[in-house]
């Protein structure tokens, strides 16, 4: 394991880079409507509009950060932001009676994945299910913990769950990175 970002480690192994995220920001965007007026709002907001099923895609925050909306269900997408006062802006661009922007930072943490050993690691953590394709959001178990993981970029994946699971999740990627 190499030193990471602070308090997140870095797992590198043959073909396999696993690395925190700390600086993301993730929501929930909550909506009755994904074609009303909270889903206007969010299109205007970041320039793409809400993905379709078990999609996900990459999009401009307020003052150039990058954002990534990826689906989760019909009535909820979740938003990722690499930039702290991008997301604040969105918080209040995004204050809507059709839906609502719900700061999910705390709770959830993202992982970067990268590397020729990708989608075989997922494959025995998960399974075929669990590999998205590129614009793809899958909802899947990975080692045992339910998790979201999206692709929005070739030859990377990013793994969202909640925090409490990352001790869980780091020390199954290493046993099965030994197996």
């Amino acid at each position: 394991m190499g030193s990471g970002h602070g308090l997140v480690p870095t797992i590198e192994a043959a073909g396999l880079r696993v690395e925190g995220m700390p600086s993301m920001e993730v929501a929930a965007l909550r909506y009755f409507d994904a074609t009303g007026p909270f889903a206007a709002a969010v299109q205007s907001a970041v320039g793409a509009a809400l993905p379709a099923p078990l999609a996900a895609v990459r999009s401009s925050a307020p003052g150039g950060g990058q954002c990534i909306l990826a689906w989760r269900s019909p009535t909820e997408t979740w938003l990722l932001c690499d930039d702290a006062a991008a997301f604040a802006e969105l918080e209040e661009k995004l204050l809507s009676p059709a839906g609502c922007m719900v700061n999910q930072t705390g709770g959830l943490c993202a992982w970067r994945l990268t590397g020729d050993a990708v989608p075989r690691l997922l494959m025995r953590l998960g399974s075929a299910a669990s590999l998205p394709g590129v614009g793809e959001a899958r909802s899947s178990r990975v080692a045992d913990l339910h998790a979201l993981i999206l692709c929005v970029q070739r030859g990377e994946w990013i793994l969202m769950l909640d925090r409490v699971h990352v001790a869980h999740l780091l020390d199954w990627i290493g046993k099965t990175i030994a197996d």
